[in-house]
């Protein structure tokens, strides 16, 4: 199967449930649409750009330009939304959507709202600084950055700019995570003592070996802001699939399964612990980094951080993925799609007057859009997402250094550990420098 009919295919498959009469969605007039960039539209960023046009339908919003230093991505992203449009209006001629390889050139655009960005973990601080900078509201994939350092600084330049930033971080909109955490918060299972998070394991080899930069990837613009290295196809992505990228597997673009699927468990943790703009006083972890050529990053590991009222956060590779709060009258399990509890009569409590109520949405990206419009903040937001992440990354810190680490939340350093601090950032090749 060549690309172009592979994408045909895909897009058959993902779409085919979201396309709808226009005649059922309320549209607000052509005037108040707001219009939007997509900046990365790879595997997951056409599954998100697909997202968003659907709901902007829903939300009077639309995807007007796409960006990929892979011109086969950004074409092929460009031929999907101006064929989702025209099947949405009944046929007749596509809406024109713009392509660029320079997201500069996009956020350029006066025109442009807001932006989608799905780029690979070590662009996403310079890509969301730049597009905070430029008045754009942004949906960021999660792992908010790669960086403790980084995040904080998109933090500041997030609220400087008054701008709405929402993560990825989708396990916020669904209804079995929201009610884990409202019977933790109120009390359902007692005093909480311990919180466990189960993430997946990446395996598999990474061939190394280099190969000629193919002509359709603007390979140093890809490298951004990290340190030059030969292209090899399992260091960026498959030239001739969507399948998943190697960069997911090499530390220097991407620190694992601690921030990849971390970033999404310990959200919830900090969630159902009420610890959202917080975090512990202290971590120790151990991971496994086997020779696996290219990909480098951690393969099982266990972690353990404790927050300053005695809570344990214990983070581990283990199947199902998934959080359990564990208190002292009894226990709550929530994964993707599933709530378990000692008691099953826990799971028919709905909070009453005066009780904990949390953000409720339906839709992450609707979320976003109506955030947009409102102005308030969204379910996952810019600080939020940036004190999750930040515990990940400091497992791999611990992971790294093999020693007990004891962390300031509030001033978000290491305590006398110099050299834990210094890997809160890394240096930037330039002009990436955020």
């Amino acid at each position: 199967m060549n690309r172009r009919n592979f994408l045909k295919a895909a897009a058959v498959t993902a779409a085919a449930p979201a396309i709808v009469p226009a005649s059922v969605f309320s549209r607000p007039a052509p005037s108040d649409v707001l219009q939007f960039g997509c900046i990365g539209v790879g595997r997951q960023g056409q599954g998100d750009m697909q997202e968003l046009i659907y709901r902007g339908l829903e939300a009077g919003a639309r995807v007007t330009a796409v960006c990929d230093v892979d011109a086969h991505r950004r074409q092929d992203a460009q031929w999907l939304a101006e064929k989702i449009y025209a099947i949405e209006k009944g046929g007749g001629v596509p809406k024109k959507v713009r392509a660029y390889a320079d997201f500069r050139e996009l956020l350029a655009r006066k025109d442009i709202d807001g932006v989608l960005i799905v780029t690979p973990d070590f662009w996403h601080a310079a890509h969301a600084v730049a597009a905070a900078e430029a008045g754009k509201d942004i949906y960021l994939e999660k792992p908010l950055t790669y960086s403790i350092a980084e995040g904080r600084k998109l933090v500041s330049t997030v609220t400087r700019r008054k701008r709405i930033l929402q993560v990825g971080s989708q396990q916020r909109s669904s209804i079995h995570f929201l009610m884990a955490c409202e019977i933790v918060r109120n009390g359902r299972i007692g005093r909480l003592r311990t919180i466990r998070a189960w993430l997946p394991e990446d395996q598999g080899r990474g061939d190394p070996r280099p190969l000629p930069v193919p002509p359709n990837l603007g390979y140093d613009d890809w490298m951004g802001p990290t340190a030059e290295a030969p292209f090899a196809e399992d260091r960026v992505h498959p030239q001739m699939s969507y399948d998943r990228p190697g960069w997911l597997q090499i530390e220097r673009y991407c620190l694992g399964m601690i921030t990849g699927w971390g970033s999404h468990m310990i959200d919830i943790a900090q969630w159902g612990h009420g610890s959202d703009l917080g975090g512990p006083v202290s971590i120790e972890a151990r991971g496994e980094f086997p020779d696996r050529g290219l990909f480098d990053v951690h393969t099982k590991f266990q972690a353990e951080a404790v927050y300053a009222d005695g809570v344990r956060l214990i983070m581990e590779t283990g199947d199902p993925a998934g959080v359990r709060f564990e208190g002292d009258e009894g226990w709550v399990f929530v994964q993707r799609g599933d709530i378990k509890a000692s008691d099953p009569a826990i799971l028919k409590w709905k909070p009453g007057q005066g009780e904990v109520k949390l953000v409720q949405s339906g839709n992450h990206m609707k979320n976003f859009l109506e955030a947009v419009r409102t102005r308030r903040a969204p379910a996952a937001p810019v600080e939020v997402g940036h004190r999750s992440n930040s515990i990940c990354v400091m497992a791999h810190i611990a992971m790294k250094l093999g020693r007990k680490l004891a962390w300031d939340p509030a001033a978000e350093r290491f305590v006398g550990d110099a050299e834990a601090n210094r890997r809160l950032d890394y240096p930037h090749r330039r002009p990436w420098v955020v």
